[in-house]
């Protein structure tokens, strides 16, 4: 099969083409199956729908729109969103009914990005391949651009389609507790704390379990809540959001240390300058892709409840583990 990159084509989707040819067979055979496809009109619809959630550019104060703008519409390859959507089918719901929870997600998400590059925490310059949002707008403007999708993304949430089984309160509650002090903002508190140390692996999976796979696993939740899901299928998709997430972050500790700056859209080797317990540095490079690839198997064995209507969850779990490392 010949495949021909666009030369312009998002990094992203270069690398899934790339694996389709370069990588050995995944976890669990996603054959016919156009993920590349699917992560294109998905993205699309996202971008589409944020455009609309968010305050135009020139809605006054001028400054923080553009500013909360610019890192939302920086590229972002959208697996949250692409996930929650995913969760959404294959528990037999529609995608617009989970488009407002998957916007949600990706403004947390970039929020967490934008306050993680300051230089009061990974002091980043790089963040998708551009300046990161302080580098342009200044730390103070960044901070509130921060707050500003954080905010906004509860307002986004409030939109959704209730349920029988998810009244709007719920869902709420769900991202709430995936964003607050005892998940995402604890596992950077964690990170900043643990920076310089000894941690063991336990210590880092619990930095892991916040700071990546809490927000993951509140995406593909949220998607099967758009649906209805049963409690069966929200405790299934839990398990597949914890191992996936799990999984999504060990193997970008794998390629803090193999992938170059370039490739990676930011700064590489961040993590062994600042002396960050990573899992590569823990447990070697080796253990550290079988860990993955571990978690990965779990992921897929949560979604045996699913026949065949978890194929898209299946293969984006399968691109997550081969991505270049």
């Amino acid at each position: 099969m010949r495949i021909v990159l666009a030369a312009r084509a998002p990094i992203f989707l270069q690398t899934l083409l790339m694996a389709a040819t370069t990588q050995p067979e995944p976890l669990d055979s996603a054959r016919g199956f156009d993920l590349a496809g699917f992560l294109k009109t998905r993205t699309e619809r996202v971008n589409r729908a944020l455009n609309r959630f968010l305050p135009k550019a020139t809605t006054k104060p001028q400054t923080i729109h553009r500013a909360m703008r610019y890192s939302l519409f920086a590229g972002g390859k959208r697996m949250r969103p692409a996930l929650c959507l995913a969760a959404a089918q294959a528990c037999g719901g529609r995608e617009s009914d989970a488009l407002p929870a998957a916007c949600a997600v990706e403004c947390i998400h970039t929020y967490s990005l934008i306050h993680d590059d300051l230089p009061a925490m990974d002091n980043d310059d790089f963040r998708r391949g551009k300046p990161t949002n302080h580098k342009v707008f200044g730390e103070g403007i960044a901070v509130l651009a921060g707050d500003g999708l954080l905010t906004l993304a509860f307002e986004i949430a409030a939109r959704a389609r209730a349920t029988p089984r998810y009244p709007h309160a719920r869902l709420i509650l769900e991202l709430a507790r995936a964003a607050g002090s005892r998940q995402l903002v604890a596992g950077q508190v964690a990170d900043l704390e643990g920076e310089g140390k000894s941690l063991s692996v336990p210590e880092l999976r619990y930095i892991h379990q916040r700071k990546t796979s809490a927000l993951l696993s509140c995406a593909v939740r949220l998607g099967g809540m758009s649906a209805n899901c049963t409690p069966a299928q929200l405790e299934a998709l839990t398990a597949f959001g914890r191992n996936v997430g799990l999984a999504f972050q060990v193997i970008d500790d794998i390629l803090d240390v193999t992938q170059t700056s370039e490739c990676l859209g930011k700064t590489a080797g961040k993590d062994t300058a600042a002396r960050k317990a990573t899992y590569p540095a823990i447990v070697g490079l080796g253990p550290s892709r079988r860990i993955a690839r571990q978690l990965t198997e779990r992921a897929f064995r949560a979604l045996e409840m699913f026949p065949g209507e978890a194929q898209t969850l299946r293969a984006l779990a399968a691109f997550l583990l081969h991505r270049q490392t």
